[in-house]
């Protein structure tokens, strides 16, 4: 142990210290989908892809051009930001048909020596990463059910819901309908009105018979 308590450099270094990476590329390769249009837009997200300017792209494509397929694809960190832009685009949509593919694609990164000594490391190290990459593909027109990674369209809310709720409110007020009483006859109410006025009036049955002279 080092005096005075700090503690040992240590002996062998990774020789990357002075190197920085300046650039990163994907290895190309073509999409994981047959029969696709050779017109087909592709978007490739990235990892500083903003999914607004991705969406609003894409939404034109199929909206105003009148798309009927696009591809979402991205690897690495943008793995999760592409699937989010596949949601979004399902919900603004819908009626859409989904194939997922995953596998694994080549990253280059290419890192500079920013203090390069005479006799030193190389100026520049390039490097090959292999990640995992995402594929998905998005169709109005109907997609082979059996292909791996086939999704078909989510049904849409509110649709199913209208007639459900119809046929509740129906059924609801036919239920009050029944559960309300039907109005007594007359001679009913005329008997409760005379047992009222005898049970309130001090003179007994008088009041009963006076309302039976005057009904008669």
């Amino acid at each position: 142990m080092a005096a005075g308590g700090e503690r040992a450099k240590p002996a062998v270094q990774s020789g990357m210290e002075n190197f920085r990476k300046v650039r990163t590329s994907e290895e190309e390769s073509p999409l994981p989908f047959s029969d696709l249009p050779p017109d087909v837009v592709e978007m490739k997200v990235k990892e500083g892809s903003k999914i607004r300017n991705l969406m609003n792209y894409a939404m034109a494509q199929m909206e105003l051009k009148g798309r009927r397929q696009i591809v979402f694809s991205g690897c690495g960190r943008a793995v999760t930001k592409t699937i989010t832009c596949v949601e979004i685009m399902k919900r603004k949509l819908g009626g859409l048909h989904q194939v997922t593919k995953v596998r694994y694609k080549t990253l280059l990164e290419v890192w500079e020596n920013q203090d390069p000594l005479p006799g030193g490391p190389a100026q520049n190290l390039t490097v090959h990463k292999n990640v995992p990459s995402i594929c998905i593909l998005l169709s109005r027109d109907p997609l082979d059910p059996n292909e791996t990674g086939y999704q078909p369209p989510e049904p849409q809310p509110g649709l199913e819901a209208q007639p459900t709720e119809a046929a509740e409110d129906i059924s609801g007020a036919s239920t009050k309908g029944l559960k309300r009483p039907l109005p007594p006859p007359r001679e009913e109410l005329l008997t409760k009105k005379l047992q009222v006025q005898v049970a309130g009036s001090p003179r007994g049955t008088g009041t009963t018979d006076h309302q039976a002279e005057h009904n008669q």
